[in-house]
């Protein structure tokens, strides 16, 4: 027998819980039943090893939810979870029989939320328990318009019932391992509905979230009973479904859900379970069907004025607790999802939208590249002369393009399909798609192989194809001879059989010519006489070059440059590149030659010093360096021999113009970065933040400043609410001392910084400048420097124009930075102690003042890392050729 600890139990129960599910119908072809064998043992072992420390619990969680869906929908919707804060990710609706008939099942389906983190805020009923008792005492129950009448004896029944049901959840919870707090009072303030009518019922005018918010800080999962209290302390009853839809809109949380034993509602023509509802687009419709009465009718109206009230993003689930998991971290979840969506609109001609540039935005998005835009505006040309239909919803978080057949055809073509993280998560595709379909029986379209979202495809299709990287698509293709005709025209042609009219072929190609440029410049290069002593990376440079100038083939200049950013794989440079780092000494200097010591294509050659010459450089295990003390005439003669392809100049404010000027009176073609402040006003030079700046510039560039670190944070805490500005912000900066550099001072003086925090530069700081520069906004900036060793904390108080929720300012970080992988936007505000040794951004807090019109946003950097170090690895990446975050470790 295996022991499983008690402190292991909750997680052990919970992998149990996810196991046995796999036994449903619904959801045996997913995982055989080896695959079940083999998860219990993976639980056993990380939850019973009296060895080790208990922390694999969240992983081996996101592990096994991987069974069920892929493990893009688990991590996608467990990111978009944990985004808001600890009590804004989903109230829960319990009903009595739910605890009477499946406790178990309840609690172990809490207890796997519980462990990947999330904190759902649990409200519940008794009714049917309540009924039983009554009858039981011999009183009948009354209810008038479906409302209990409840007189005194049924309010204390009522009340000594909802506590010990209460209590009995939170017990199984205990028993699981998991804290729980319960909730019997001092959330629901009522007024009475109608005393003379409904007696004792009431009718919700305040909720107060703290001892919600109390509990989850505590680490508890909050458990709620309906029960409301007047002014006067008297206790009124309230329907759970009452309860909780006014507590979801008090909270604002992503998900509302409903456990019922049903799992959902029932289509009554085709008794099948209805998988969504989007009422934006069915409401109207569903109201007219005959079998939509009743029950069914309040439930969907009660559903559409509760989501009227809360954020876009939010839905309703309505679910059997054993397919939790299942309807939160897959597409196609398992409930009845109810949502208000967007409405989808059909435009036939590009004089039908509105707003043409917007288009052109979307369809440059996910696909940007030196010469995207032009590529995208020839595409827009091209539909001018062509029959199309263009579906998409309002904000266009989904866009596709549709070729209806041509002559003697009967297959139309999805030319075009582009979704944001935030389309995928809400379910928009899912819209348009059955938009298509509605109009073309029969349809084909391919994706790239390596596709994130490749699972949802299958599921839209009834056949494929897969063949050098692509996969075609297809639905509604009934005949053998036409499947086996399609199959094989793409096993000729590939994607090349939908002739020049598909937007994803057209970018490819533009993508691949950049290789036949590359190739014929390095052939051209080699064949000069100097050919020797110029850089390996020149030619690369002179491709890029060119194809930013040059017009190719059929016009398309093209390039690889990354944006958004490029995976490792799709690194599109692997000759080594020789380094000199000038001014080795200081902390960002030795935090560089740790991230170059782990680049598999940086070659440091030289490293300079005036302090360390002579000492061989720690931390590089390369090869054996020794620093130098180069002076500009060193640099000059070594940038004239081609030497170095890049330069990294770490020296203190307005000590490394010599050096520039040198390697520019010797060569225009090598790299030179600058990680002081001398550059960052220099028109001609380019501002390397990546994340903000167009990459393509970046790539193209010679001469790159390196931002300072407090203001990166600043600006990527500010630059999504540039066009919603209503004042100055105000950044209130806190460094630790590493900011201050090796030289002693007192704002690096662990002595004196003990128990203290020192102000300094509290107007006009160079920091100051930078940002209100880039954003082309005045910014108010106060550094201060605390006892810490590394790590920024930014407190960014701003005003806006106009009034904002905090989920809609939220939203608009999470798009702004969707794809950045090194940016990280949480609900919580973030923490120093989180980031400290970490190589990206944290941005969160997202608090918003009652009048609607001033935020307050935290953000957090390493000073020593994104705010200098990995920064100036990026650029080095994007300008020579190889993949953005190569030497970067993205954990976080």
């Amino acid at each position: 027998m295996i022991a499983v600890r008690p402190a292991s139990q909750a997680a052990y129960q919970a992998v149990r819980f996810l196991v046995r599910s796999y036994a449903s119908p619904a959801l045996r072809q997913t995982c055989k039943l080896s695959q079940r064998s083999s998860l219990l043992y993976l639980a056993r072992r990380d939850y019973s090893s009296p060895s080790e420390p208990h922390l694999s619990t969240r992983s081996t969680v996101v592990q096994l939810l991987s069974n069920i869906g892929s493990k893009r929908e688990v991590q996608q919707y467990l990111s978009h979870f944990s985004s808001v804060s600890s009590q804004q990710f989903a109230v829960i609706k319990v009903g009595g029989a739910i605890i009477t008939e499946h406790l178990q099942t309840l609690s172990s389906a809490l207890a796997f939320l519980n462990h990947v983190g999330l904190y759902p805020v649990v409200v519940h009923g008794a009714g049917p328990q309540l009924n039983k008792l009554l009858e039981d005492s011999g009183v009948k129950p009354q209810f008038e318009d479906g409302i209990r009448i409840t007189d005194p004896k049924t309010l204390g029944v009522a009340r000594a019932l909802f506590l010990e049901e209460n209590l009995k959840l939170v017990e199984e919870l205990e028993r699981l391992g998991v804290r729980a707090r319960p909730i019997t009072s001092g959330v629901f303030s009522a007024d009475y509905l109608d005393k003379e009518k409904y007696n004792l019922v009431g009718k919700i005018n305040k909720v107060d979230n703290r001892p919600i918010e109390a509990a989850i800080q505590a680490g508890c999962l909050p458990i709620l009973t309906s029960m409301a209290e007047t002014s006067a302390g008297q206790v009124l009853n309230v329907n759970a479904d009452v309860a909780a839809g006014e507590l979801a809109r008090s909270i604002q949380p992503l998900k509302i859900v409903y456990l019922s034993e049903k799992g959902g509602l029932f289509n009554g023509d085709t008794k099948e379970k209805i998988s969504a509802i989007n009422l934006d687009e069915e409401y109207d419709h569903l109201m007219t069907q005959w079998w939509v009465r009743h029950g069914t009718r309040l439930k969907i109206k009660e559903m559409k004025e509760l989501l009227t009230d809360l954020p876009r993003s939010s839905s309703v689930a309505i679910i059997h607790p054993a397919d939790l998991q299942k309807e939160l971290f897959t597409d196609t979840g398992a409930g009845t999802l109810i949502r208000r969506g967007n409405k989808v609109h059909v435009s036939t001609s590009l004089s039908q939208f509105e707003d043409l540039e917007k288009l052109k935005e979307v369809l440059v998005r996910d696909r940007e590249g030196l010469d995207s835009k032009a590529v995208v505006d020839r595409y827009l040309e091209s539909l001018e002369d062509r029959e199309f239909r263009a579906y998409f919803d309002e904000p266009m978080e989904a866009l596709a393009i549709v070729l209806p057949p041509q002559q003697n055809a009967s297959i139309a073509h999805l030319a075009t399909f582009t979704i944001t993280k935030a389309g995928w998560l809400t379910n928009v595709a899912d819209n348009v798609f059955a938009s298509i379909k509605k109009d073309y029986p029969m349809l084909m379209w391919t994706v790239k192989e390596d596709d994130e979202n490749l699972t949802w495809f299958f599921d839209k299709a009834d056949g494929s194809l897969s063949k050098s990287g692509e996969v075609l698509f297809w639905y509604g293709i009934e005949k053998s001879d036409d499947v086996k005709e399609l199959m094989l025209e793409f096993t000729k042609h590939g994607r090349k059989m939908f002739g020049d009219i598909n937007l994803e072929s057209r970018l490819h190609r533009a993508f691949r010519t950049v290789s036949n440029v590359m190739a014929s410049a390095t052939n051209a290069q080699q064949a000069r006489a100097y050919s020797s002593a110029a850089s390996p990376l020149h030619s690369y440079r002179l491709a890029r070059r060119q194809l930013a100038q040059t017009s190719l083939g059929r016009g398309y200049a093209t390039t690889t440059n990354p944006n958004p950013p490029l995976g490792d794989k799709n690194s599109s440079n692997s000759r080594p590149a020789k380094v000199a780092l000038i001014g080795a000494r200081g902390y960002t200097g030795q935090a560089l030659v740790d991230l170059l010591n782990h680049h598999p294509n940086m070659d440091l050659r030289h490293v300079s010093s005036r302090e360390l010459a002579g000492q061989k450089l720690k931390g590089y295990e390369k090869k054996e360096i020794t620093y130098e003390n180069l002076s500009a005439e060193d640099v000059r003669r070594m940038a004239e021999d081609g030497q170095i392809d890049c330069w990294v100049m770490a020296l203190p404010n307005g000590v490394c113009k010599p050096f520039v000027d040198a390697v520019n009176s010797a060569s225009k073609n090598s790299l030179v970065i600058d990680l002081s402040a001398d550059y960052r006003f220099d028109s001609e030079w380019t501002y390397g933040l990546p994340e903000l700046i167009d990459r393509s510039r970046i790539a193209k560039a010679t001469r790159i400043s390196n931002p300072g670190c407090y203001a990166t944070a600043a600006q990527l805490g500010i630059a999504p609410l540039v066009p919603y500005l209503g004042g100055q912000p105000t950044v209130f900066g806190v460094s630790g001392y590493s900011g201050a550099g090796t030289r002693p001072s007192p704002k690096n003086d662990v002595q004196n910084l003990t128990n203290n925090i020192i102000p300094y530069s509290l107007t006009d700081h160079i920091h100051e400048k930078e940002i209100s520069a880039q954003l082309q906004e005045d910014i108010a900036f106060v550094p201060h420097v605390a006892v810490w060793f590394q790590g920024i904390h930014h407190t960014i108080s701003i005003p806006l124009k106009d009034e904002m929720s905090s989920r809609d300012i939220r939203t608009l970080y999470q798009d702004r930075y969707a794809g950045e992988k090194l940016v990280r936007i949480i609900g919580e505000p973030p923490l120093v102690k989180n980031i400290a040794g970490r190589h990206g951004i944290e941005i969160g807090g997202f608090a918003v003042h009652s009048s609607g019109k001033r935020v307050v946003i935290c953000a957090t950097i390493d000073n020593l890392l994104k705010g200098a170090a990995t920064q100036c690895l990026q650029n080095m990446n994007l300008a020579l050729g190889y993949s953005e975050y190569e030497g970067i470790p993205l954990e976080r």
